[in-house]
């Protein structure tokens, strides 16, 4: 597989009153296309930060981040924001669905960045309910479908301008276990089945196990190689979140 993500010496800083707080240390990195990689640590290892690097959302105090042999750490601003909605598509832990509107347009709010018609958005928000199984759902708002069904439509957003890159934070831990497990199959399939390259942060060890590779941080800094193994999960995982939602 070629590569598509090269980090090298990144560091992050953040400055509180005169307090200068490092969050990641001089990480080195690597991924592939098509690679599936799960990053796990303890709250306040960094892993979230390193996810926003990466998928441009902050930039870094030091060092480098090429995605596609791009150096997207020396974008400017605006650069920065149309290579994110062109490149990467995200995946967050309480979906940030807008609850006024429908599954169908929920899914179709990154395209209003593009110059789709609005023809062309509906066919392809169509096209991506019906990739994560939502199509009879299209009309919905989210107050009206599951925590599960919510993730799914927040997962056909992030795909729907078919983003080299999928970024995922948390994506299980508002979930009972049952849509935890179909929301991680999906994410599985869209690597597996459409070659999105995905990164995943997570606390559960039962969900990095989908992953074809996990890395471990603590304390801003990467403590050990990648972690490698099939993406086939011992079990069911567990989400953090109750067990109240249906199932999908």
């Amino acid at each position: 597989m070629s590569e598509l993500i090269q980090i090298r010496d990144l560091s992050k800083v953040y400055e509180r009153g005169r307090q200068k707080v490092e969050v990641l240390h001089r990480i080195d990195l690597d991924v592939d296309q098509g690679d599936f990689l799960a990053l796990m640590g303890p709250s306040g290892s960094g892993k979230t930060t390193l996810l926003n690097l990466i998928g441009g959302l902050d930039v870094p105090s030091g060092g480098s981040i090429t995605v596609a042999g791009q150096r997207i750490d020396q974008l400017s601003p605006a650069a920065l924001a149309r290579w994110r909605a062109a490149k990467v598509g995200f995946v967050f832990q309480f979906y940030n669905l807008m609850p006024m509107l429908s599954a169908q347009k929920n899914v179709e709010l990154p395209l209003l960045l593009t110059k789709l018609s609005a023809a062309q958005r509906r066919e392809r928000a169509a096209i991506a309910l019906q990739l994560v199984g939502l199509a009879d759902r299209a009309s919905h708002k989210p107050g009206e479908l599951s925590g599960g069904q919510q993730q799914r439509v927040s997962i056909a957003r992030a795909i729907v301008s078919d983003p080299t890159l999928l970024v995922c934070d948390e994506p299980t831990g508002d979930l009972d276990r049952q849509s935890a497990e179909e929301v991680l199959e999906l994410v599985r399939a869209l690597n597996r089945d459409h070659g999105k390259t995905v990164l995943m942060v997570t606390h559960d060890p039962k969900a990095a196990d989908y992953a074809n590779h996990t890395l471990h941080l603590d304390k801003g800094t990467l403590v050990e190689g990648p972690q490698v193994h099939d993406g086939t999960p011992a079990a069911a995982p567990v989400g953090a979140g109750d067990a109240t939602a249906a199932a999908l």
